[in-house]
């Protein structure tokens, strides 16, 4: 049986554009693959913490020293990892604020990150632990930022799935959600055609 991880990181929770589309990715995997298990994390309904200096040291402290509430942080984040390293198929939805990725979604990566977990250090650079995944993202902004200068999110985000193991990425944009209805809609249909697209090999397979 496949395990898709479904991660939402919009504001709106379920309400949010990027949230949307990627229940009707969830949707379409789900048609193509009626044995797909589906796991949902919402960052807006169960938000991770920022990453601070005392959790940072938790991460940091060998097993044996981890005072108890070090350990609940180790554990938290332990529960984060097992769920990515369980998935067969990764789905994140993700919107574009003020040019960056939620916040919500950055603590999110900062504790799947750890060293001799999710990655390691090597004489000839960082290797990622977690492999064999497939990733898709379904990016909502209001403007128009693919392919050009002011897209900060596809590199970092790609950069840092590949610093762990995942670099097998896809990206479905939804742009220009903020200029006008028309645009709006458009861009949200064209989503939604290059989802089925994506799901379609998957459905000619079943």
């Amino acid at each position: 049986m496949t395990t898709l991880l479904q991660i939402n990181s919009s504001l709106f929770a379920g309400h949010g554009q990027s949230s949307q589309l990627s229940d009707k990715f969830v949707a379409a995997w789900k048609e193509a693959n009626p044995q797909v298990e589906v796991k949902t994390r919402d960052l807006s309904a169960d938000p991770v913490p920022h990453l601070t200096a005392e959790r940072f040291g938790a991460f940091l402290a060998k097993a044996e020293d981890r005072t108890a509430e070090q350990q609940a942080v180790v554990g938290f984040s332990d529960g984060l990892i097992d769920e990515l390293r369980s998935a067969d198929v990764i789905v994140l939805g993700m919107p574009m604020y003020n040019f960056g990725i939620p916040s919500t979604l950055k603590a999110y990566f900062d504790h799947v990150a750890r060293a001799g977990v999710t990655f390691r250090y090597t004489e000839t650079g960082p290797v990622g632990l977690l492999t064999n995944k497939k990733v898709y993202v379904l990016a909502a902004r209001g403007g128009m930022y693919a392919g050009t200068t002011r897209d900060s999110q596809t590199t970092y985000v790609r950069d840092f799935l590949a610093f762990i193991g995942l670099t097998d990425v896809e990206f479905v944009y939804a742009e220009g959600l903020a200029m006008g209805d028309a645009g709006k809609q458009q861009a949200l249909s064209n989503a939604a055609t290059e989802i089925r697209q994506l799901a379609a090999p998957l459905r000619a397979a079943a």
